[in-house]
């Protein structure tokens, strides 16, 4: 048994479901509001450290109740924390809209204190990167700080995984040193200029990825599942009706480095990311909806 560090950001999700989004200038009445922890990083931890894998995540918060949430969560699921508290800054924050009928979403988000985090404090996390097993970034930081973690575990023999949302314009050099990227279609798109509908259109893509370095391309395909370098499209696992979708990606990501670093295979450890997602989307949330274990080992 690993361990996993994620670099990444908290926000505090503040979720509207409605009917549909409204036109600039209306205002709609919506059907419910939520408020909830969030934040690609912080929800990867969640879901990794339910996974039963020791998880450290390392972020910054800002001094306010937002804090409070993301330190009540990270205890609640087991996540150890590295988390720096900035007087000058805040806790980062989310709109996410989800359409009732169909539990897609759109979001926004504003990291605080989150967007403080700089290449200097991976150095001061160097020792516990490359104690890991298996290293995780998102974009949701600023992108030095991902560059130089990556450079860290990287050298230092980590399993390093890329989940380059949300989409931006890599610097070059940074796909060689992911071991794993986890894009979306969009994402893969933005970073390869190849459109994915089809597992032939994912193909040609992971293709493309590994021409610019990266080890195992994996791209995430929603309800398709997600393909898998050098083996195919693997089939999503399906745990009940659709309830949101927010979350999904994280949900994957999480319970990919948590099998990886249980010494699981790629394929086995993309399956165990699928069904991790598929149970994520049954329920309402972001890391609320992140399964355990016990869930995960009985769905596949």
């Amino acid at each position: 048994m690993g361990n996993v560090v994620i670099l990444g950001v908290f926000v505090a999700d503040a979720g509207f479901r409605a009917d549909r989004m409204p036109r600039m200038g209306e205002t709609l009445l919506g059907n419910s509001f939520s408020l909830g922890p969030g934040g690609k990083g912080s929800n990867q931890a969640v879901a990794c450290a339910r996974s039963g894998v020791e998880t450290h995540f390392i972020t910054k918060l800002g001094q306010d109740d937002f804090a409070g949430m993301a330190e009540t969560l990270w205890e609640g699921a087991g996540v150890t924390a590295h988390a720096e508290r900035c007087a000058d800054s805040y806790t980062g924050a989310a709109f996410i809209f989800v359409q009732e009928s169909s539990g897609d979403n759109a979001i926004i988000i504003a990291p605080g204190a989150g967007a403080q985090i700089a290449a200097a404090d991976m150095d001061a996390q160097a020792d516990l990167i490359r104690d890991a097993s298996v290293f995780v970034t998102q974009l949701e930081q600023p992108m030095d700080a991902a560059v130089r973690a990556l450079s860290i575990a990287k050298e230092a023999g980590v399993t390093t995984i890329l989940n380059p949302a949300p989409a931006a314009q890599l610097p070059d050099g940074m796909l060689a040193l992911c071991d794993y990227v986890t894009p979306n279609e969009t994402e893969t798109e933005a970073l390869t200029r190849i459109a994915v509908a089809t597992p032939d259109d994912a193909a040609r893509a992971a293709d493309r990825l590994c021409e610019l370095g990266v080890g195992t391309p994996i791209i995430t395909m929603g309800e398709q599942g997600a393909y898998l370098h050098g083996h195919g499209l693997v089939p999503a696992v399906r745990a009940g009706k659709v309830v949101e979708t927010t979350g999904a990606g994280d949900a994957f990501n999480g319970g990919l480095a948590a099998a990886l670093s249980r010494g699981e295979s790629p394929l086995r450890a993309v399956q165990i990311g699928c069904a991790t997602a598929g149970l994520s989307v049954t329920r309402a949330g972001a890391a609320a909806s992140m399964p355990h274990w016990d869930e995960v080992a009985r769905l596949l």
